[in-house]
């Protein structure tokens, strides 16, 4: 920007120069002896000295506008070498469009110029009618050729603020997304760990705290725990998957796991085996789209783990219906607890239900949840067939 700025100035300041060495040289060369001495010095001394000062004076064309304007037209009366920074002036006020000052300066600088022909060292000088006219067409050329220079100047500048808006764009854009994937992998991340993790917690806790089990029991425990630790890292691998290096081939990590309606069976399986009492009726119709498979899938695992947590021992019910007409219904009740739980409770995260419910918005769905007439708790979500 700076360079390019220097550049724009040098070369105004080129063409002013030649201008005014043009409009200077022209009268010295057809001079003739009718020139008076005083007249000759002047044009050898004065005119250049106000041409100088004329060549300073438009540094302020843009603070000052119009003290440099009327400035360079009273020089421009006695001073042919001012012609330059006078013509610079017409183009500068005419590509910022002030048409008010521009229709004083205008006249005026004809004026100017046919003063400055008559009193000059020129012999033969056009008719007054003619010298008006070419005033006026070479300042009118000054104008338009400026005018011309400022709306390019103004549409540059304006594809270059729309550059910068969409950069300004773009960066929020990249922001707002990575806010986004950094909220998906924290709701993955909770919504894959928590029920294994929890599972491990269960039994941890029976084994510290039941002092009357037996050895049998005490294996099965710990083997399940075993099991539920490797799965747990299993499930965390899969799922830092999705932070994998975008320059390494698809297949050098593991993929994010992607369970669906079908698994929902194996879920409660898993459930059952875990010593929970719990009971499926899956009646689903059709092939349900992945996106709404795994949300349908999602909601059930946290709403499981949620009744290991708060109301253990208890019996639970999974329910879930839909069609392509209706779109998926999950219910998920656990029954009131009957007696004080014998296992200390797990600490609740307080984002399961909260994520939950994101979920079921992101997928376009609702979602309820809380206490019934029973005692019992009760979730209930209803997904579109196509999330």
């Amino acid at each position: 920007m700076v360079g390019t700025g220097r550049l724009a100035a040098t070369w105004r300041y080129g063409l002013a120069a030649l201008i005014s060495l043009t409009v200077w040289g022209i009268p010295l060369v057809t001079a003739t002896e009718r020139a008076s001495d005083p007249a000759v010095m002047w044009f050898l001394v004065g005119d250049p000295v106000l041409g100088l000062l004329s060549f300073v004076l438009i540094r302020w064309r843009h603070r000052r506008p119009a003290l440099v304007a009327g400035l360079l037209v009273a020089f421009s009366v006695v001073s042919a070498s001012s012609a330059g920074p006078g013509s610079w002036i017409i183009g500068s006020i005419s590509s910022h469009r002030r048409w008010r000052l521009l229709a004083v300066v205008a006249p005026l600088s004809v004026l100017a110029g046919i003063v400055q022909e008559r009193i000059g060292l020129t012999q033969d000088t056009l008719p007054l009618w003619a010298s008006f006219a070419f005033g006026c067409l070479t300042v009118g050329i000054l104008a338009a050729t400026g005018y011309a220079m400022g709306s390019q100047r103004q549409l540059v500048d304006s594809y270059r603020e729309r550059a910068l808006t969409a950069e300004r764009e773009q960066r929020a854009r990249v922001a707002q997304a990575q806010a986004a994937e950094r909220t998906r992998i924290a709701r993955e991340m909770h919504d894959v760990l928590a029920h294994r993790i929890s599972l491990v917690a269960m039994h941890a806790g029976a084994l510290g705290y039941r002092a009357d089990l037996s050895e049998e029991e005490r294996g099965s425990a710990a083997r399940s725990i075993e099991d539920n630790a490797h799965r747990a890292l299993s499930d965390l691998r899969a799922v830092l998957g999705v932070l994998r290096d975008p320059t390494q081939p698809v297949g050098a990590v593991p993929e994010r796991p992607q369970p669906g309606i079908d698994d929902v069976a194996a879920l409660v399986a898993e459930e059952r085996a875990g010593g929970m009492r719990v009971r499926l009726s899956n009646r689903v119709e059709d092939d349900v789209p992945a996106g709404t498979g795994r949300t349908a899938y999602r909601i059930v695992q946290e709403a499981l783990t949620n009744a290991r947590k708060h109301a253990p021992g208890t019996s639970v019910t999974v329910d879930v219906a839909g069609s392509p007409a209706d779109g998926i219904v999950i219910g998920v009740r656990n029954a009131a607890p009957v007696a004080r739980a014998t296992v200390p409770s797990l600490p609740a995260s307080g984002l399961g239900l909260l994520g939950l419910a994101e979920r079921a918005a992101l997928a376009g769905g609702r979602i309820s949840h809380g206490t019934d007439t029973t005692g019992g708790y009760a979730v209930r979500a209803w997904i579109p067939w196509d999330s």
